[in-house]
């Protein structure tokens, strides 16, 4: 079997030689020290993953992330970063990655986070088309992370359509904030909690001029899709 390829972004000589030392004796790894020249590779050729430092030169790891969920919803993506904020990790999350290491990082810790993403992508690959749902007056595809009815057409970021999918999957219920962040993101950190919060927001104003359709929040608890 073909090993998994690996886009790795990372300018600083020493650490890049070290975790590609290591990574390559389980994936195929490219290695790019520039984030221009890396979102060209990635445009270019086929990868399984992307491992991406965010301080780059020419373009940082926050907008090729940005430029890859243009062009790819799917494809795992990893923020290896010495910015310690939560607001960074929390923006990293909203663009789409998938987990985001602080440096230093546990090279044992980040192999096992992409065979991880690896294995949740080959899976997502394997299933069959989704449904699409009518909720109001809007149709939405899952599959295309597409939310459109006669007023607007919208594209979601994978973790919102993945959101939305499990409220139209379990209307007029209570979900349990824990229930979604494990089935959104297979943890139910703070951070994960703020990014949550964020995208329950981005939703709201979406289905505003909805009226029978609403998200509620219930204190302490969680939230209910409302459909009447």
């Amino acid at each position: 079997m073909s090993k998994k390829r690996i886009l790795y972004v990372e300018d600083d000589e020493t650490l890049a030689f070290l975790t590609t030392d290591n990574l390559e004796q389980h994936f195929e790894v490219v290695h790019c020290n520039n984030g221009k020249a890396a979102f060209e590779l990635f445009c270019s050729e086929s990868f399984d993953l992307c491992v991406l430092d965010i301080m780059l030169p020419d373009m940082d790891g926050f907008e090729i992330a940005t430029e890859i969920r243009k062009r790819n919803q799917e494809i795992p993506i990893i923020f290896l970063s010495a910015k310690t904020m939560k607001e960074d990790r929390i923006k990293g999350l909203k663009l789409g990655a998938d987990d985001y290491l602080i440096k230093p990082y546990s090279i044992e810790e980040l192999i096992l986070k992409i065979e991880i993403f690896l294995h949740r992508s080959q899976k997502s690959a394997d299933k069959p088309a989704l449904k699409n749902y009518t909720f109001g007056s809007f149709l939405f595809e899952p599959e295309n992370y597409l939310l459109k009815n006669d007023a607007q057409k919208i594209t979601l970021t994978e973790r919102e359509a993945s959101l939305l999918k499990l409220f139209l999957d379990n209307p007029n219920t209570v979900l349990k904030r824990e229930k979604i962040l494990m089935a959104l993101w297979g943890s139910d950190d703070y951070f994960l909690g703020r990014s949550l919060d964020v995208f329950i927001s981005r939703l709201r104003k979406i289905i505003k001029q909805e009226t029978h359709v609403r998200i509620e929040n219930i204190p302490r608890v969680g939230f209910k899709l409302v459909v009447e």
